[in-house]
């Protein structure tokens, strides 16, 4: 059993029209967004049981809030505009401003697995909030000072019928050694936001 043993690859596209019940998302073409450290997703889930006669007698899941939450090298300046709706001046300076709307994006990457293949993943709806920027003086020894960028993601609005099923999906996740895993979609996996077909 192949376990994942690193990250990268990390892209984002800018949603440019967002999704409806009867028409798709469609994004701007993805952009690189090199020097990160790790991803984490964590979908917030719940389960509650009902008890009937005594005991458990039902039990139902919900999806919650998608957290995500990404450590970066650096945020360039183009990142934070792209990804926090700031903007860049004529100087190339970051204007941070009270009125910023940060748009929604899609976010895709891949996990290095300990067999040498690859986990690919998109994440399709979310947007992010400004990190905290915590600076330090350089001492006797180096403390590298990453940057931290979290949000939130949501499922689809609009429905795609996969197997006969009308899904509303919020990530789209594909293991290089999966049986009949697609090597054509595998190698175009960053050139354009994936969706299940």
């Amino acid at each position: 059993m192949a376990t994942r043993i690193g990250c990268d690859n990390l892209v984002y596209a800018i949603m440019t029209a967002e999704d409806t019940v009867s028409t798709p998302p469609t994004y701007s073409v993805p952009i690189r967004a090199p020097g990160v450290i790790s991803v984490n997703i964590n979908p917030n889930a719940s389960q509650e049981t009902l008890f009937a006669d005594d005991g458990p007698y039902e039990t139902a899941t919900t999806l919650g809030s998608i957290d995500v939450e990404i450590n970066k090298a650096q945020l360039t300046s183009q990142n934070k505009a792209d990804l926090l709706g700031h903007t860049i001046d004529s100087n190339g300076a970051v204007v941070f401003a009270g009125n910023d709307i940060a748009p929604f994006v899609a976010i895709g990457f891949r996990s290095l697995k300990s067999n040498g293949n690859y986990r690919y993943v998109w994440l399709y709806k979310g947007r992010f909030i400004a990190p905290e920027d915590n600076n330090e003086t350089k001492g006797d020894s180096i403390n590298f000072q990453t940057d931290t960028i979290s949000g939130q993601f949501v499922k689809l609005i609009y429905e795609y019928v996969v197997a006969g099923r009308r899904l509303q999906p919020w990530k789209y996740e594909l293991d290089q050694d999966a049986p009949g895993a697609s090597a054509s979609l595998i190698a175009t996996w960053f050139t354009s936001v994936r969706f299940p077909s």
